[in-house]
């Protein structure tokens, strides 16, 4: 005899994989916005976040590579600054 009801067909998804498309989306976001501000630090925050998507398994690769290749661009567009600067970008 059961007491309980069923578990709703949307709860057999999991949590995981809605942190992992959260992650993704979250990663895309950030490597967009680091090519405006703050680059140093948004860049590599993008870069962890798409790659754990990635190995947990997302349901949005596509972001989660968007966000990656942003990530690496934010990181890219900072050395081209100090490049062309010629010191850190943020020097006194």
């Amino acid at each position: 005899m059961r007491l309980t009801a069923p578990a709703p067909a949307r709860a057999t998804r999991g949590a995981g994989v809605r942190d992992t498309d959260g992650m993704a989306v979250a990663s895309f976001v950030l490597g967009l916005l680091g090519l405006l501000v703050l680059n140093l630090f948004l860049g590599p925050l993008a870069i962890v976040l798409a790659s754990v998507a990635l190995v947990r398994g997302t349901a949005r690769p596509g972001r989660a590579w968007l966000g990656l290749t942003l990530g690496v661009a934010d990181l890219l567009l900072l050395l081209a600054f100090m490049q062309a600067d010629a010191s850190v970008s943020w020097g006194f």
